[in-house]
């Protein structure tokens, strides 16, 4: 069954058409064409790089377009796609990845206004997101009237999180109120879970795995025996460790006092809660310490020639995101290995061996050469414990998840 998938990430918007995806199929099938539009959020928010990828040769490349992350890229990326050749009229359903899931979704689901008002009800809990992709719906509905529409949740592969791993050490009364850790990234990880199995030559239930998904949005899960059993990520997108434009996690006491502070110079409650939403979700992270760029090819640039603060930025995201894998190593008791993806996980191999670098005593270590000439997936690792790259495919298993909520 031909399947369009729709990735709406933080920075970005990926299209793939797929075709005879079957529900018990395994990674990993290439799309027939892609359209991916990427941002870079610290500068002109209409300025989108457009990378395509068909059947028709003289089509696919990069190029520059206006316009800003919003549904109207979906209608750009489709456009785009056929333009490469790519046969939009004969889809049997279109498939989207949706990024909070809350309490409601704990599996993918056939959209109908039910789940539609599910998912607007969701919506301040990730509001980068849920908003967006909600539109992106909408989007396709109106591309493609009568296509079935399927809402998967990354957000669905952390439902075996066991309660300890769940809760928030605050009052009892979040628990019964579901203010608790939900994680995300789920499908990149549900994604990598199976293909590292299949590197290693593994059975998927068995394995024990910290998957990095490392990119504008940054997580790390345990997944034990096949399943998450801790993340880094919680009640929203933002806990965790450092990423883009976001914070991660941070003292909660300095959001109490910068509330107050707020307070006192004559804030309302609603301006106090926007602008630390603004600070924590735009305005930190890599862009914030560098004061530049969220895009680590920019910083690692900037720090050859120079520039000290892009240079911290890169050190603090390593050390953070070191002492998160470490963190997460005591939820498995025995490790298989270390996964890298998303945007930064895959192409940024300085940033790996950072990362890498005092995790040694874990018997974790890269192996320069290796890593540096690294294309494509694959072991990086000098010989001890597994460390793998691996391109996710968020968008391939959406389009599985079609196939089998709709046999």
């Amino acid at each position: 069954m031909a399947v369009l998938v729709l990735n709406g990430g933080s920075s970005s918007w990926k299209v793939a058409l797929y075709d005879d995806v079957a529900a018990d199929a395994r990674p990993r099938t290439e799309p027939l064409a892609s359209a991916a539009l990427e941002w870079d959020v610290a500068a002109d928010p209409t300025d989108a790089r457009l990378t395509v990828s068909g059947p028709s040769a003289s089509s696919r490349g990069v190029q520059r377009v206006r316009v800003g992350r919003s549904a109207d890229a979906v209608g750009v990326a489709c456009t785009a796609l056929r333009a490469a050749g790519a046969d939009l009229d004969s889809l049997r359903a279109v498939g989207h990845r949706i990024v909070h899931g809350g309490n409601r979704f704990s599996g993918s689901v056939r959209i109908d206004h039910a789940v539609e008002d599910g998912l607007r009800a969701l919506e301040p809990l990730a509001p980068s997101h849920n908003a967006l992709e909600r539109a992106g719906i909408d989007a396709t509905r109106a591309l493609f009237a009568g296509v079935p529409q399927v809402a998967a949740f990354d957000t669905a592969f952390h439902r075996t999180l066991p309660p300890v791993a769940r809760a928030y050490p605050g009052p009892y009364a979040w628990l019964e109120r579901d203010v608790r850790r939900y994680g995300f990234h789920g499908l990149s990880v549900a994604y990598c879970t199976e293909r590292a199995a299949q590197l290693l030559g593994h059975d998927a239930a068995a394995a024990n795995l910290i998957v990095a998904h490392l990119g504008g949005g940054a997580s790390v899960t345990a997944v034990r025996a096949g399943a998450s059993v801790d993340t880094s990520m919680g009640f929203t997108p933002l806990d965790g460790t450092m990423m883009g434009t976001r914070s991660g996690a941070v003292d909660p006491g300095l959001l109490v006092f910068l509330a107050r502070e707020a307070a006192t110079a004559g804030k309302s409650a609603a301006a106090v809660a926007d602008d630390l939403d603004a600070i924590l979700n735009r305005q930190s992270g890599l862009l914030g310490i560098s004061g530049l760029s969220a895009d680590v090819r920019a910083l690692e640039a900037a720090a050859a020639a120079g520039h000290e603060r892009a240079a911290f930025a890169l050190e603090l995201f390593a050390r953070r995101a070191a002492v998160t894998i470490a963190g997460l190593m005591v939820s498995l008791g025995r490790f298989d290995a270390l996964v890298f993806t998303g945007g930064i996980g895959e192409h940024a191999a300085d940033m790996r061996e950072r990362i890498c670098a005092p995790l040694r005593f874990l018997g974790i270590e890269v192996a320069p050469a290796a890593n540096a000439a690294h294309a494509g997936e694959g072991r990086i690792d000098a010989g001890g414990s597994p460390v793998l790259v691996i391109e996710t495919r968020e968008d391939w298993y959406v389009a599985r998840e079609c196939a089998r909520v709709l046999a």
